[in-house]
């Protein structure tokens, strides 16, 4: 795979598509990162299909937010 793209998203996760699951409207696409974690992505299924993305693919996770928030248990 190539280099991830520049972007102004500065949190690039390269990661392996474990599953695909898609809705009327949503999909949601779980990730696992090269060290074992996953993280689950809700995109539009109109862009899951446009990116062909099924298990097995690597892809990269661009996290842009304008806030993270933090939980103590």
């Amino acid at each position: 795979m190539e280099a991830p793209v520049e972007l102004s998203g500065r949190n690039q996760l390269p990661g392996e598509v474990v599953s695909v699951k898609l809705g009327g409207i949503m999909a949601e696409v779980t990730i696992r990162l090269p060290g074992g974690e996953e993280i689950v992505a809700a995109i539009t299924r109109s862009s899951t299909e446009r990116l062909g993305l099924e298990a097995g693919q690597q892809v990269v996770a661009i996290i842009k937010a304008t806030e993270v928030m933090i939980g103590k248990p």
